[in-house]
């Protein structure tokens, strides 16, 4: 009794929050639990100071890990401080509820623990197993001696019951179905679940006697109308779904043939066979009847088929007729040419029966194989292709050979004219006959071999005959062509002329130049049947190869090619080199001018000659070199020449440049850079980051060689060089980097930090290029620097309080700074600070003695 009321009175004293640590859980060992086992419930969170309670009622309290149970527990709990669980033996029904962990001002957290009896006895009854589908209704029923929380699965076969007709009832432990059907045959069970256990039920078969249905007749070989050819074997099976097995009866025209199996066998069938087949099945428990019936019929085949010729053979424009002779019984008859059927049209006639074909009149195109295939209901047979060949012509032969000839060869004339059967052919000439076949091969040929040639084609089936003539003429070749020309060379702006020669008859003679043909112009006239190419005048783009080409009627002759090239210039010479160089250098000038034959040169200053070649450089450079040179070009075919000058100023030349600055740039001070130039310059300019300079900016400006900031800030900070110019370069300093010093600027104390071993760390920062040096003093007494340096650190006592002074101070500007913070340091009893006031009181049972720092 003494322990509860001490449990009240520290309860009293306890206020928890649900504000924080909402997203923790607690966990079972294992949920559900049978009765009289054990579990244990723990949080992944160690929770030192807290509670444990059941549907509100505590079972455990506990502050620094000293638990106190409560005495209706105590015999059944464990409680372990290090991992703040919660263990319970021998569980009973009513200790499934909700348990709940509350740590002190930090969370709370729910679990709900279920306690079940073990299932044992499970049993399963059916009102009747033997039924008949689609009349009867199944109801199982399931019943369960020990066990709460059950849950029922109903199995068919080892598979889950399911389907329109099925129903469960009382908890689902009843099953019912209706009606059943042929698929509802087997082994039923129940299966029984309640989280901690689960058992079956012992088997029921239920026998479902059902059919027949679905009853069909399947004859081998399969024809799609049942018609068969004599002599085949048959086989008839049929078949359906039923239980029990049904009785099978078969009958043929309404006869019954004493067969009761599954399938009768029909062998070496005669047309007596043919007739209505029919299989009768009989369930003798469903009194229920089902059939399946066809029609067979048993037909001859056909024993042959031919084509044959009625009448005359195949002549072009004349009627032509073929007949189809069938032995058997024949329901219809196609025709078939080069493999394709023909379709009757005006010229392509088929009688009533299909069995005669009448081309009228017959063409070339009739040409082919022709057959006709008969069909009755069991064979189908195609004659013998029977070839059609269209006798015809001959037409207008035609001649093959050339029609002008070189004296000397022998030719070949080939005489062809379309015929069928092929025609026998005749050659005369000056009506003398020359030879009896195709191809005719004239002796060597003279001037007195020209003449008419006549081919005769003759058809010995037909009696008809055609002649072609052709003329040839023998003709003299051209054996040699050459182009000649003047000794004198071809000079731009002079007359000149080429000359074809020729030696053999020619008919025409024409001009190429670079494999194109020419043509009469203003630039160049043809003379002596074209033999002879005039230039009133030569142009430089004269210049090129030329042919002559002799032709006559058996060949033509192409020259040799002739290389015209056209003397000029020189045209007025160019010269590349500097216009200004400085003393010391050397200068390179190159002379070229438009000439052919390439032109002689030769260098002169005034008046005194230089060099000889196309290219010049000069001595080392002094200012008396300054003055006119001149290239002369000279072409030695045309005996012309042509010369040009250049200036060339020369300067002295700049030695050196540099900056130099003679004071430290400080942030808001004035500050200059001066370019230091030796040798003489025209013009100076500044560069910043390699960047010209605008000089109209307001910060800065140039007075002669000096650059002013007026004055200097970290936004002039960069890459600097002046540059001097005269007439011949641009000369650059080396690179001076500006670097601008300012500050400090800002200062800041951060900190106190503590550390493990009691001892505070204060830490001084300022904005300063170059960095500033440190000093510290403590209560204001500037005669005793404590430390230098931007960190201090002191032992946190309270003989260290007081206001902490930092004095940063720039070497290069000397300009000073200061900033301070005010460290309080005590000594006492102090409470940990909570969110909470519960929370702060708790706490405040196990507080200790700390040093804590206030700023």
């Amino acid at each position: 009794m003494e322990s509860s009321v001490v449990f009240l009175l520290i309860l009293a004293t306890i206020t928890f929050t649900t504000d924080r640590g909402s997203c923790q859980t607690i966990h079972a060992s294992k949920n559900p639990v049978a009765v009289g086992s054990n579990v244990t419930l723990y949080s992944q969170t160690n929770v030192t100071q807290g509670v444990w309670m059941f549907e509100n009622n505590i079972i455990v309290m506990f502050f620094a890990g000293n638990p106190i149970i409560s005495d209706s527990w105590r015999d059944r709990v464990t409680y372990n401080s290090t991992t703040s669980s919660l263990a319970i033996r021998s569980l009973q029904l009513e200790d499934s509820g909700v348990y709940t962990l509350q740590a002190v001002n930090v969370f709370h957290a729910e679990l709900t623990l279920s306690v079940r009896v073990p299932i044992s006895n499970v049993t399963l009854t059916a009102k009747a197993t033997n039924l008949v589908a689609i009349n009867d209704t199944a109801v199982l029923m399931c019943s369960v001696s020990n066990g709460t929380s059950l849950s029922y699965v109903w199995l068919i076969n080892n598979t889950v019951v399911s389907g329109a007709n099925v129903q469960l009832s009382n908890g689902n432990a009843t099953l019912t179905i209706d009606p059943v059907t042929r698929h509802d045959n087997g082994e039923f069970k129940c299966k029984v679940s309640n989280g901690i256990s689960i058992a079956t039920s012992p088997p029921v078969f239920l026998n479902i006697s059902y059919g027949p249905s679905n009853t069909t007749m399947i004859i081998l070989p399969t024809e799609s109308d049942h018609i068969y050819r004599t002599g085949s074997n048959l086989t008839l099976s049929c078949s359906t779904l039923s239980s029990p097995t049904a009785t099978i009866e078969w009958m043929v025209n309404g006869r019954a043939l004493n067969n009761h199996g599954p399938w009768i066998n029909l062998n070496n069938v005669t047309e007596s066979d043919s007739g209505y087949y029919k299989c009768v099945f009989h369930n003798p428990v469903t009194s229920r009847f089902s059939s399946a019936s066809t029609m067979i019929q048993i037909l001859d085949p056909l024993e042959a088929v031919e084509v044959n010729r009625i009448g005359r053979p195949a002549i072009l424009n004349e009627p032509f007729t073929l007949h189809c002779e069938v032995t058997g019984t024949v329901d219809s008859v196609q025709w078939w040419r080069n493999w394709q059927i023909i379709v009757p049209d005006n010229t392509m006639i088929i009688d009533k029966n299909n069995r005669t074909l009448i081309l009228n009149p017959i063409q070339r195109s009739d040409n082919g194989d022709y057959k006709c295939q008969a069909f009755n209901s069991v064979s189908n047979m195609t004659s013998s292709p029977y070839v059609v060949v269209v006798n015809y012509g001959p037409e207008m032969p035609t001649i093959m050979g050339p029609s002008v000839v070189k004296a000397g060869l022998n030719i070949t004339l080939t005489c062809n004219a379309s015929s069928n059967p092929p025609a026998h052919y005749k050659w005369y000439f000056n009506n003398s006959l020359k030879a009896d076949t195709a191809k005719f091969v004239t002796p060597r040929l003279t001037e007195d071999s020209s003449g008419i040639y006549t081919c005769m084609a003759y058809n010995n089936i037909t009696g008809q005959n055609k002649t072609a003539q052709k003329m040839l003429t023998v003709v003299d070749p051209i054996t040699d062509v050459q182009v000649e020309a003047p000794m004198d060379p071809p000079k731009e702006g002079h007359s000149y002329t080429l000359t074809c020669n020729v030696t053999g008859p020619a008919d025409h003679v024409y001009w190429m130049k670079n494999g194109s043909v020419l043509h009469v112009d203003s630039g160049y006239a043809f003379h002596m049947n074209n033999k002879t190419l005039s230039f009133d005048s030569l142009y430089r783009n004269d210049t090129g190869y030329y042919k002559c080409i002799a032709l006559n009627a058996v060949g033509n002759m192409t020259s040799p090619p002739h290389k015209l090239i056209v003397n000029f210039g020189p045209e007025t010479p160019v010269i590349s080199g500097p216009r200004y160089a400085e003393t010391g250098d050397v200068a390179t000038f190159n002379c070229s001018a438009m000439s052919v034959p390439s032109s002689q040169f030769s260098w002169w200053f005034n008046g005194t000659g230089l060099s000889n070649t196309s290219m010049f450089m000069t001595k080392p450079l002094h200012l008396n070199m300054s003055g006119e040179y001149t290239c002369m070009a000279y072409n030695h075919v045309t005996g012309k020449n042509s010369s040009v000058s250049k200036m060339l100023t020369v300067v002295e030349a700049i030695l050196s440049v540099r900056i130099i600055n003679s004071t430290v740039p400080i942030s808001s001070e004035h500050f200059t850079l001066t370019c230091e130039v030796t040798g003489p310059y025209d013009t100076i300019y500044w560069m910043k980051n390699n960047t010209i300079l605008n000089m109209n900016a307001t910060d800065y400006h140039m007075e002669n060689n000096t650059l002013h900031f007026t004055p200097v800030t970290t936004d002039n900070d960069g890459t600097y060089q002046c540059v001097a110019k005269n007439m011949a370069v641009q000369f650059k300093s080396p690179m001076y980097t500006l670097l601008v010093n300012y500050g400090p600027l800002s200062m800041d104390i951060s900190g106190p930090f503590v550390g493990m071993d009691l001892r505070a760390l204060l830490m001084c920062s300022a904005d300063s290029r170059p960095d500033c040096d440190f000093f510290w003093y403590l209560n204001n007494n500037s005669s005793a620097v404590i430390k230098t340096g931007p960190t201090i650190t002191f032992a946190v006592t309270p003989a260290n309080f007081g206001n902490y002074i930092c004095v940063a101070r720039n070497p290069v500007t000397t300009i000073s700074m200061y900033t301070s913070k005010f460290v309080n340091v005590t000594g006492r009893a102090t409470a940990v600070h909570f969110s909470s006031g519960g929370g702060l009181m708790t706490m405040g049972l196990f507080a200790v003695f700390v040093p804590v720092l206030f700023t």
